[in-house]
């Protein structure tokens, strides 16, 4: 979400827990966060067109293998340093397994039973698990009476568009089970990023956590893909699924992360999750304009609510009007 989406790469989750002043953005601070939600946004909107083609796995392997490479070459280009000790590899294929491998199946399956947009939607929740996460494990990050507002403002409006849904088709509905999908990747982004505040002390840069991860993520989903999907047998596929494959590897993961850290650089952390609330609105239009998606009344509804939510939960609104 990316996919990671809001700001889940292990880096954000540092520096937002530990930064206290939060820089004024620029306009070049501001268009960079416009495209990065673009990026990720799109990351929806490719795997919509993919899932047509494509099973689950083979489509995440690919991506990630694609970043991966892409991404190594990046570090070798730039002669940065790699981690040699066992702690800092095994820390990279913890967060491997939970920010890639993991919610990236999971949000791809379920996109195989809901739209892009209420996928996006759905994903906009990884900061109010992140929040019911950190308070329980973590001693320097309490829940405070803000906080906690905006996570049951935010689960209100997730509420809302799954609410309906089970009441009329259960459990066993694929909608429903989608929408589940989509929350369970949300939840292992989440663990991802309490887990990755370890990388402070272990002196990893941005990029190579990145790579790391990637690389993880790859060698833990081919040996599956090759089992389950033969993808060798996948392979002849129209132009234009091999350029929603590149857009999602390229763009929406390798330039997404680029920028993503470019951002937190110029602007700091606190600001760069501000795409949080950009992503489902790039998502939403991708997919209404280009996939003929709907976009019901509980979706609205739904996005508002999260969006009062991460706003809550941010502060900062609030802290201009006092």
């Amino acid at each position: 979400m990316p996919d990671i989406r809001w700001c889940y790469s292990s880096e954000l989750v540092q520096r937002f827990m530990t930064d206290s002043i939060t820089p004024q953005m620029r306009a070049s601070d501001i268009a960079l966060l416009i495209i990065l939600s673009i990026l990720w946004g799109g990351s929806f909107f490719f795997i919509e067109v993919l899932v047509t083609a494509w099973p689950p796995l083979t489509i995440v392997t690919i991506r990630v293998a694609i970043a991966a490479m892409i991404l190594w070459l990046i570090i070798a280009a730039k002669k940065i340093e790699i981690p040699k000790s066992r702690k800092a590899w095994f820390a990279l294929f913890v967060v491997g397994l939970l920010n890639n491998a993991i919610p990236f199946c999971l949000i791809v399956w379920g996109q195989t039973q809901i739209s892009s947009g209420m996928a996006s939607i759905l994903n906009a929740t990884v900061p109010f698990f992140t929040v019911l996460i950190a308070g329980a494990l973590l001693s320097d990050e309490r829940i405070t009476r803000g906080k906690l507002l905006g996570v049951i403002i935010g689960f209100m409006g997730t509420a809302i568009m799954i609410g309906p849904n089970v009441l009329l088709s259960g459990l066993s509905s694929g909608a429903v089970l989608g929408q589940l999908a989509v929350l369970g990747a949300a939840l292992s982004y989440s663990v991802a990023g309490v887990w990755s505040r370890r990388f402070k002390t272990l002196g990893i840069s941005p990029l190579v956590i990145a790579t790391g991860q990637t690389t993880m993520a790859a060698l833990m989903l081919l040996p599956l893909t090759l089992y389950i999907d033969q993808p060798w047998t996948l392979m002849n596929a129209s132009a234009v699924t091999w350029g929603a494959m590149l857009g999602l590897a390229v763009l929406s993961t390798v330039l997404a992360y680029i920028l993503y850290f470019r951002l937190i650089e110029t602007a700091g952390a606190t600001n760069a999750a501000l795409v949080a609330f950009l992503i489902p609105i790039s998502a939403i239009l991708l997919g209404v304009f280009i996939l003929s998606e709907d976009f019901t009344q509980a979706q609205a509804i739904g996005m508002a609510l999260i969006g009062l939510g991460l706003l809550i939960m941010d502060g900062r609104l609030f802290k201009r009007k006092a």
